[in-house]
């Protein structure tokens, strides 16, 4: 007979992460959690869980070791497949009866758990936790079962036989033999805990890392209505929210720097069918378009996210809930990250995209690689064996029934889930490119046309037709020198921005507003100021559209404004994010929806109503007023001070005093708060009377393709003139030179964005010669520059007779 070291059942709070062997890593770490942080303000629901002891029990009483054993022989011997093995094993545990003295210590365990909770039979979640799951290099995530709104004796008994029963699922077989692990070592605590009430509320996942790039000052929360299976499963399209970690000890902020709403199309509910507890149902029109979480909710849980990784001193998976009744916010589960934290910190791949062929679907990219192949369409389960391997796999939803095809996929494309679906956390632990939340892929693609997947455009996954043109390179970041000179990043994309984070630039030297605007906010900005004026019908509905769910259209621009510049500023906070105002040409707003009717029509719009001149016109101001809004809530509100505003294109000090002038009307005010506003030296007036703008800015940022184009009359998109337009031409450098100088005279800073330095070694040892503060160069050609940069700086003389020259 097994010898017990302890009870069959222990308590969560007489339990903690030492424990793993008697309750595996799930209910050690809800003990852990129970005992140890319930203190610090997280709420973690009662229970218990059965020990490992009693596994091996049920085990033995049933004469179980025989049968495993066998069964796992014959899968070796080639005698049995997979499926015959698991499902004969499963057989016999379900057949099983409970020794009496094991069922007692469970039902008397249940009973007063109920006494607890002040009702009779409580409805509990009853999950399994594998002694050898959640390893620091394995992670048994979805292997085992849960089964929720278990409620009586006889259901919770039934429910621990199944649980006991999936610790051979196929899947997790299949696992443990490509992982080295001995099934017969293994056993399986069963974690018996209260339910939340989540099906009258909401509930997802959350990290406390972001799960694309490993950036590691964010926590990620995906949030869905009702119990939280469907997010698990990726069954839905859920919220996600993102949060910056450094600013959640400041209670008057606010960083909050990413809310996309999710579909949320089903939520699973309670039933009261004692076989099935559970059932999914569509959510109401209201229910879709709503987020699931408040931002006091969406702080608090954050908040809990980091408690709970400084207690563990890692990243951590973390599942969550709200109660329907109560309101209450609840920790369910918690494990250590087992894909970004492993990942090699010093290196990084860099994936580009070129040519492509028409766009089929996009999604959420999961990862940053690049991979082409031909599409296999699986819609269901019973469909597995007709993979083709080395295909992309492009299916509804996954889950761990579908994991041994998964590893013999190139790419993976689904319709629906989020980052925290089964289809995400498996591509990443496998390391393969997957774009999930379609939509509707499996109805767009079909089996054996040829396509590239691409996660490396950011945020958003794209699947193209045909094979695309792409490169990779790998990057030795510990190679890279350091500099005196600053050499910062241009960066527009918001959805790309944490991409680049472990780059050791410092900062960013232009962040263009006008690619936000036309992107992500699509609308012109007077098209909501003054949306009773707006004649076009087709702009109005697309206008209705967008803005759904804001009852002030204007907040709707400033909302989203703020949060994708949050986004660039977080990633390289503390160090300075320059923020460029919008600068498009006329008919570049005109191109926005709506922005016809507002904008006139020129001749030359590289030369006219642009820039500065627009800020105080009343043909813009209020549009403007709507930047300065965003811009002053990405400071104050989020908390985002190390955002620096430029401002583009301003011709004259005048014009200069004007803008300043209106930007403090909005908040905005130069010096206060620590507000740095600094100047594009893009025009010669920048130049000549760089004396005069220094008084008025605390630095400028030279614009070299226009102020080229402007030193030397050349249309810089003019094919006839192209051989004229030359960035190193003596006058342009004279220029350069020249505002260099005068700005360190009057203590103003000065950089340089553009592409020349990245282009011509011997233009960054010019700007180096020239004594230039910064230059600001595109991510992938920021470790060639950082080289060019140490060189002229390692070689001063000759740097300074390029400065001269």
């Amino acid at each position: 007979m097994v010898e017990s070291d302890g009870a069959w059942v222990i308590w969560f709070e007489a339990l903690r992460r030492r424990d793993v062997p008697r309750v595996g890593g799930k209910n050690a770490s809800l003990g852990e959690m129970v005992g140890e942080l319930g203190a610090k303000g997280v709420k973690v629901p009662p229970g218990f869980a059965t020990s490992a002891e009693a596994y091996r029990r049920f085990v033995e009483a049933n004469g179980l070791e025989r049968t495993i054993a066998g069964a796992l022989g014959d899968l070796e011997a080639g005698k049995a497949t997979l499926a015959e093995t698991g499902q004969a094993i499963r057989r016999a545990f379900l057949r099983g009866e409970w020794p009496e003295e094991l069922a007692e210590a469970i039902r008397a365990a249940y009973r007063e758990l109920c006494r607890r909770r002040g009702r009779d039979d409580a409805d509990v979640a009853v999950r399994s936790s594998a002694t050898a799951e959640d390893l620091p290099d394995a992670s048994f995530a979805g292997q085992q079962e849960t089964y929720l709104n278990i409620r009586g004796e006889r259901a919770l008994l039934a429910a621990c036989r199944r649980c006991y029963a999936s610790l051979f699922t196929d899947r997790a077989i299949s696992y443990r033999q490509a992982k080295g692990f001995d099934h017969m070592k293994l056993a399986l605590s069963v974690g018996v805990q209260a339910m939340v009430r989540s099906d009258l509320g909401g509930a997802g996942v959350m990290f406390s890392i972001d799960t694309e790039t490993g950036f590691e000052r964010l926590v990620l929360i995906n949030a869905a209505w009702g119990l939280g299976e469907n997010v698990v499963q990726g069954a839905v399209d859920p919220d996600e929210y993102e949060v910056f970690k450094p600013l959640l000890a400041d209670a008057s902020l606010t960083p909050i720097i990413e809310k996309k709403r999710g579909e949320k199309a089903r939520k699973m509910i309670y039933t009261s069918e004692a076989d099935s507890p559970t059932r999914n149902v569509p959510t109401s029109k209201a229910e879709r378009a709503a987020f699931v979480l408040d931002d006091a909710e969406i702080l608090t849980l954050s908040r809990w996210a980091c408690t709970i990784e400084a207690h563990y001193g890692c990243p951590m998976d973390m599942e969550w809930a709200r109660d329907g009744e109560s309101g209450e916010l609840f920790i369910v589960q918690a494990r250590p990250e087992t894909v970004q934290s492993r990942r090699e910190a010093g290196a990084l791949k860099s994936y580009r995209i070129g040519k492509t062929g028409r766009r089929l679907a996009k999604g959420l990219s999961i990862g940053d690689a690049v991979v082409a192949g031909k599409v296999c369409v699986i819609e269901s389960a019973h469909d597995i064996a007709r993979f083709v391997e080395g295909s992309v796999l492009v299916t509804s939803t996954t889950d761990p029934d579908w994991v041994p095809i998964m590893k013999r996929a190139a790419a993976i494309v689904t319709d629906h889930g989020g980052r925290t679906s089964h289809a995400a956390i498996v591509s990443r632990e496998l390391g393969l490119p997957a774009v999930v939340g379609t939509g509707d892929a499996t109805r767009l693609l079909h089996d054996e046309q040829e396509v590239t997947v691409s996660c490396a455009e950011g945020d958003e996954g794209f699947v193209y037709e045909g094979t695309a043109d792409f490169s990779v390179e790998e990057l030795d970041l510990a190679a890279i020198p350091a500099t005196r000179t600053k050499v910062m990043l241009n960066l527009a994309n918001p959805a790309a921005a944490f991409r680049w984070w472990r780059l050791p630039c410092d900062g960013v030297g232009l962040a263009r507003m006008e690619f936000v605007i036309n992107n992500q906010i699509k609308v012109h900005p007077m098209a909501l100021v003054r949306y009773g004026e707006l004649e076009d019908p087709e702009a109005r509905a697309r206008v209705d559209a967008l803005t759904a769910g804001y009852g002030d259209r204007t907040e709707y621009f400033v909302d989203r404004l703020a949060r994708a510049l949050a986004r660039i500023a977080a990633a390289h906070h503390p160090a300075p994010v320059i923020v460029r105002m919008s600068d498009f040409k006329t008919n570049e707003y005109a191109n926005l929806i709506g922005g016809a009717q507002f904008e006139p029509k020129e001749e030359n719009p590289m030369l006219g109503f642009r820039g500065a001149s627009r800020y105080y016109s009343p043909r813009y101001r209020e549009g403007f007023a709507l930047e300065c809004r965003a811009i002053r809530r990405l400071r104050q509100e989020i908390g985002l001070k190390n955002v620096i505003v430029m401002i583009p294109f301003c011709r004259s000090t005048r014009e200069a005093d004007r803008v300043l002038a209106v930007m403090a009307e909005n908040g905005l005010k130069r010096g206060e708060d620590g507000l740095e506003v600094y100047v594009m030296c893009e025009i010669p007036s920048n130049v000549i009377l760089a004396g005069d703008f220094a008084e008025r800015f605390d630095g400028f940022s030279i614009g070299s393709n226009d102020l080229t184009q402007l030193t030397l009359g050349v249309d810089r998109d003019s094919e006839a003139l192209a051989e004229l337009f030359d960035e190193q031409d003596a006058a342009v450098k004279w220029m350069i030179r020249s505002v260099i100088g005068e700005a360190h005279k009057a203590g103003a800073k000065v950089g340089l964005c553009g592409q020349a330095p990245s282009d011509h070694p011997e233009f960054a040892e010019f700007l180096v010669g020239c004594g230039i503060d910064s230059m600001s160069v595109s991510p992938d050609s920021f470790i060639a520059v950082k080289r060019h940069v140490a060189e002229a700086e390692a070689e001063p003389q000759k740097a300074g007779r390029a400065g001269q020259a």
